[in-house]
């Protein structure tokens, strides 16, 4: 024992002797070797880049401080400053921010142990390694983590020299234990290195050889066997990896057979093991945060019922996954209802706070925590004041974090007494309240979060009922109806029944009587209550103003209705003859088309006839038409007529004279054939939003797509004027080339964003819809408006990355690809894009003040179904002219002489020819409509 202190005590020398010459940190990497005295030809150019490096960090370091100075929750901006610093060597402005870090965050095992290892550095005299054991007692509060618990450890042992070091080193091993001892996977090393310093003082202990030891040192001896049996014995007990080995080890260094019970416990603890490898093999084989298999673990800890392992595991996964809220809600609530340990429930409330000082939840059960533990009320008030200051997204939230205060601070009033301070802190309390949402609340968020004066209620409940000031809590209601409130009957009823209880009758009636002439959405109610008190309470008088007042007023609500109503009827017969005339509009304008349409048929008639080889030949062109077929039906060369969406081809006539057949050509000749097969749809995409002016657009999509696989076919659809209408289909070889296209949507192709979009026929599937993007609250998001047009992805990333990491930025565009002044922006974390709301929002940009909040799109309204009498308007041509409507190219031009066919051709939807049953010899009683490309076809084959 005492050679084991003298060791010490000369290795402590040698420490500090070292740290004597070490008072400035070297930068990371420095060769500690080197001296400052080299007289190199190349010293004059590498102290020159040096001070120009050491000028450019100086800078940095203070651009830094600034903006920590402006944004103390910068996080990154954090970590930058202390990386510079502890690069350049900076010991005083390091100790100093990474202070003020930690006052702000918990640290991660990371930066501890980088902190932990520069103190050690310097630590030479006792007064500073008592410093240093301080540090680690605030990192092991943090988070619970072995390795630096490991690290706190071995460092007491380079204190056993001075008095009690040897008890202060057992005590921080087994606190070490005590928190991750139960660790599966890490726990072992702990358990080792205890033993190891055990094993280290035992060996100090053995007596010199050939000496007989005294009976102070055999006991000393058996006492100290006696421990590391003990770890062995305790260790084995617990389901850790590598226990096989340590049951080995046991058995080679103890010189007695192991006990039966120790035996059977290593056993049942194997069994245990067995069942948590599958959770720590699906820990160690998932991705981060690994939130789904930490939950299973817990689950399956909860049902095991150990807490000291349920608390475990609930730590290691807060350690990874710390800015999730309701993880810390979950064992919060745990840690109050099973263990209810002050010191641990309120450590571990105050690191929720700290984690996501946004959730207001997490404040209101540190706050209810702190109250069942019997803390101080000033250390509640100041917890209290920290919560006004996290920054809460919802101005709802700061409502509910001022009832909890206000909740606390009327359970410690005792109403027995007429005044005491404890009651006029709870009414002073309740008169800030209703300041702090009027003023600072609302300037915010531009609403007070409390439109039904909840604290204002409740204020005035604590005035009657418990402090019988009934003439307080008429004020408060006087209040509360000034402030938009008095045409809602249940607010008047709800100070009614107030008043039946803790006030008169006198007080009531002229309540209700002034409710009667207020209310404006439940007024028949109101006037019962009315009639009702009076009949039970009132006189005559009472009774006949009471009736007289409600008819007055009901009769008055009823005329003010009827006009509201005739208004509604007025502007819905205005929007029926509205719709009339568009009706009728639309019927003129399709019948002077028609007309037009007429007039250009003659005068191709009229040089049709003056074309006499034309006609001749037309007269002696046998009839296409099947011998015994109605009069209706086509060839099967003609029914194989491929026509797309609008665009269309036929075969040519090869008895056309040579002009003819060159405006065949030029019209009809060149569009490419859009066929589609709907059996082939799982390895087709649409593509759509394209430029008109795409030049040769199968060659350029084809390059586009084979990134994504093997294309089979491109397919662009055209006009019957030979111009690209800007879609196409895309076939691949497989499905997963299709489903990996999806993946270019709104790529920008020709400065426009291209849709890709699964190839889906949308007569079957109407309620089908494409949309990547959230339309759910996203607390990480942020939604930013009125930004600059000429606004950039790069120049809004600069400003946002200043308050947190940018996972990724949307801007907003309209089909063309022109900016709507929009953008999403997407955050690591709710505790980033919480304070980004806070520094971005009203901030400007090139002249434009924007609008910051977090992204929670309004529902999307689903249009009104429409009326039995007007279906027959609206419904049914949507119907007939399929999902995308009638396109303007689809005038009917259809002679009336073609009418009477009973069965045309089945319109092409989507680019697919449907081909038409024989004909019933029954005639039809109405000949079902025709489409623009049916019509063209008998036009070409008449």
């Amino acid at each position: 024992m005492a050679a084991a202190g003298a060791e010490a005590a000369a290795a402590a020398a040698e420490e500090e002797e070292e740290a004597a010459e070490k008072r400035r940190l070297p930068p990371p990497g420095a060769d500690p070797e080197s001296g400052g005295d080299s007289e190199d030809e190349g010293d004059s150019d590498s102290s020159g880049d040096g001070e120009d490096e050491e000028k450019e960090n100086e800078a940095e370091i203070q651009r830094l401080e600034e903006q920590l100075s402006i944004n103390a929750f910068d996080y990154n901006c954090h970590l930058d400053l202390i990386k510079l610093l502890r690069q350049e060597g900076e010991l005083v402005k390091l100790r100093r921010a990474r202070q003020k870090m930690s006052e702000l965050f918990p640290l991660t095992e990371e930066i501890w142990l980088d902190w932990l290892k520069d103190e050690i550095k310097m630590a030479s005299e006792n007064s500073e390694r008592e410093k240093v054991y301080e540090l680690f007692e605030r990192a092991v509060k943090d988070y619970i983590c072995p390795e630096i618990w490991l690290e706190y450890a071995q460092y007491s042992i380079g204190g056993i020299g001075q008095e009690g070091g040897i008890e202060k080193v057992r005590s921080i091993f087994e606190r070490a234990l005590t928190a991750v001892g139960l660790h599966v996977t890490k726990g072992t090393a702990l358990w080792e290195a205890y033993r190891e310093f055990e094993n280290a003082i035992l060996e100090t202990a053995q007596p010199a050889p050939g000496s007989i030891p005294s009976p102070e040192q055999q006991q000393m001896l058996c006492s100290q066997l006696e421990r590391i049996h003990t770890l062995f014995r305790r260790q084995l007990g617990i389901p850790l990896l590598d226990m096989e080995a340590s049951y080995a080890e046991y058995e080679e260094w103890s010189e007695e057979p192991i006990p039966e019970t120790i035996i059977k416990n290593y056993k049942k603890a194997l069994q245990q093991l067995e069942k948590c490898k599958p959770y720590e093999e699906a820990l160690l084989g998932a991705e981060t945060p690994k939130l789904a298999e930490y939950q299973a673990y817990i689950d399956f800890e909860m049902k095991a019922g150990d807490p000291a392992r349920i608390q475990l595991i609930y730590e290691r996964a807060l350690a990874e996954n710390c800015l999730v809220p309701d993880l810390w809600a979950r064992y919060n609530q745990y840690l109050d209802r099973q263990l209810r340990v002050k010191e641990l429930v309120l450590s571990a409330h105050d690191r929720a706070v700290r984690n996501c000082p946004w959730t207001v939840g997490l404040w209101i059960r540190y706050l209810l925590a702190m109250e069942r533990h019997g803390v101080d009320h000033c250390i509640i008030s100041e917890m209290f004041e920290k919560a006004l200051n996290a920054g809460f997204i919802q101005a709802t939230d700061y409502v509910e974090i001022w009832q909890a205060y206000l909740d606390y601070l009327r359970r410690r009033v005792d109403f027995t007494q007429d005044s005491s301070k404890e009651l006029e802190e709870l009414r002073s309390a309740f008169a800030r309240a209703v300041e702090y949402l009027k003023q600072e609340v609302e300037e915010r968020f531009s609403e007070s979060g409390d439109p039904s004066c909840t604290i204002m209620q409740n204020w005035a409940r604590v005035e009657a009922r418990l402090c019988n000031n009934m003439q307080k809590a008429r004020e408060l209601w006087d209040n509360i109806m000034t402030k938009g409130n008095a045409k809602y009957a249940n607010m008047w009823l709800e100070y009614y029944n107030l008043e039946r209880a803790h006030g008169d009758t006198q007080h009531c009636r002229k309540a209700l009587h002034r409710a009667v002439q207020c209310t404006s959405d439940y007024p028949e109610h109101v006037c019962e209550v009315l009639l009702t008190l009076e009949r039970i309470e009132g006189t005559l008088e009472d009774w006949d103003a009471a009736v007289q007042k409600t008819e007055n007023r009901l009769a008055r609500v009823n005329e003010q209705r009827a006009k509201v109503a005739e208004k509604e009827a007025a502007l819905a017969k205005q929007e029926e003859e509205k719709a009339e005339q568009r009706k009728q509009a639309r019927a003129e304008k399709k019948a002077s088309k028609k007309a037009k349409k007429n007039r250009i048929g003659d005068k191709r008639k009229a040089d049709d006839d003056d074309e006499g080889e034309w006609g001749r030949e037309e007269e002696e062109q046998p009839s296409k038409r099947h011998k015994g077929d109605g009069d209706g039906l086509l060839l099967e060369e003609d029914m194989e007529l491929e026509t797309g969406l609008f665009g269309r081809s036929g075969p040519e006539k090869p008895d056309r004279p040579a002009n003819q057949k060159q405006k065949a050509s030029t019209s009809r000749k060149d569009i490419p054939k859009v066929l589609h097969d709907s059996s082939k749809d799982n390895v087709t995409v649409f593509v759509s939003n394209l430029s008109y002016n795409m030049a040769e657009p199968e060659v350029k999509l084809k390059e586009l797509f084979e990134s994504c696989g093997e294309v089979e076919q491109i397919r662009p659809v055209f006009s019957n004027k030979g111009t690209f209408r800007g879609y196409c289909y895309v076939e691949f070889k497989d499905e997963k080339s299709a489903l990996q296209a999806l993946g270019l949507d709104r790529k920008v192709v020709e400065g426009r964003p291209m849709f890709v979009s699964p190839c889906v026929d949308k007569n079957k599937n109407p309620d089908f819809k494409v949309f990547r993007y959230s339309t759910t609250l996203e607390k990480h998001k942020l939604f930013i408006s009125g930004l600059p047009f000429s606004c950039t992805k790069e120049e809004l990333e600069d400003v946002c990355k200043a308050h947190g990491n940018v996972k990724d930025i949307r801007l907003v565009t309209n089909r063309a690809g022109k900016p709507k002044g929009l953008a999403y922006v997407e955050y690591e974390n709710e505790a980033q894009a919480s304070q980004a709301v806070l520094k971005m929002d009203g901030l400007t940009i090139k002249d434009h003040v924007i609008k910051v909040a977090i992204s929670n799109p309004p529902l999307r309204k689903l249009p009104d179904k429409p009326e039995a009498g007007r279906a027959s308007q609206f419904a049914a041509p949507r119907q007939i002219y399929g999902a995308r409507g009638k396109g303007r190219t689809q005038l009917s031009m259809m002679p009336r002489a073609l009418q009477r066919q009973s069965n045309p051709v089945a319109k092409a939807e989507n680019g697919m020819v449907q081909n038409s049953p024989a004909t019933s010899s029954e005639p039809a009683e109405e000949p079902k409509k025709m489409s623009n490309a049916d019509f063209a076809k008998m036009l070409l084959n008449k």
